[in-house]
């Protein structure tokens, strides 16, 4: 049984090439796996914060509606009792928070369920 020679199976072959080679495959790896990720993480952030956004206006005009609502439905808090409506919109505001702090701190350090 005859071996082929280690030459041809090298022929062709440079160490500047493979120089080039190795850095070509860590220029793509490092795109991979750091940048993709990023722009996937911006993105992800991105929506977040809009939705954020949305929320709180949608908040906003909930809170306002609701001082609305008292101010129209009870017409005897107009004298010296004006300011109650505002109080109750501010605790209403003060419990929406409240909340939402307690379902966040509530979900710290628990694994999701999509998660093993």
């Amino acid at each position: 049984m005859k071996f082929p020679q280690w030459r041809s199976l090298t022929r062709g072959l440079t160490f500047q090439r493979d120089v080039t080679e190795l850095r070509e495959l860590l220029v793509r790896y490092l795109r991979e796996e750091t940048l993709d990720p990023f722009k996937s993480i911006g993105r992800y952030l991105a929506f977040g914060m809009l939705g954020s956004l949305f929320v709180g206006f949608g908040a906003f005009l909930l809170l306002l509606g609701a001082l609305r609502y008292l101010q129209w439905q009870f017409p005897f808090l107009d004298g010296s009792e004006s300011w109650l409506p505002y109080v109750i919109v501010a605790l209403l505001a003060l419990g929406g928070i409240g909340l939402t702090v307690s379902r966040i701190a509530a979900s710290v350090g628990r694994p999701r369920r999509d998660q093993p």
